[in-house]
Formats: structure tokens, sequence, C-alpha cells
């Protein structure tokens, strides 16, 4: 019973992962869509660049939180 029950589980939440809503994708304000539109730099050095790194240091935060607590959980787990 156990081993359907984690099938089935583990299946939701491919499907879950999986399932992507088109208008989801691109959300985004109106001003910053103008913003990043009009900092167009040859140089390479506009709004976007920065945008794009402050998205990756949000999403990286949790991830980095998570494998912490994780590791030390693990590390706590093996002394016993």
């Amino acid at each position: 019973m156990k081993k359907n029950y984690k099938f089935w589980l583990g299946g939701l939440l491919l499907i879950l992962l999986l399932w992507v809503q088109p208008g989801v994708s691109q959300a985004q304000c109106a001003m910053c869509t103008a913003s990043v539109e009009s900092s167009n730099n040859e140089d390479g050095d506009s709004i976007a660049n920065g945008l794009n790194k402050g998205i990756l240091y949000l999403m990286a935060v949790p991830y980095l939180l998570a494998g912490g607590i994780g590791f030390f959980w693990y590390r706590y787990s093996k002394r016993k």
C-alpha cells in the first residue's frame, strides 16, 4: 500500500511541476517592462542585467537556507 501511495504522490508532484501556464511566464508589470526596454545599452550594462541578477539572488537564497538546514540535520542524525 505504501509503494502505491508514493507512486501516485510522485506522479501528482511531477504533473504539478510540469504544468506551466502560458500567461504566468510572461507576467511583468508595465513599469518594469518599459524601463527594461528603454535601457538598451551597447555596453551590456543595462537595467535588464541588474534585474536578472536580482532574480537569481532571490531564487538562490531559499535553496541555500534549505540546503544548510538539510546538511546540519543530516550531520546531527549521523552522530546518533
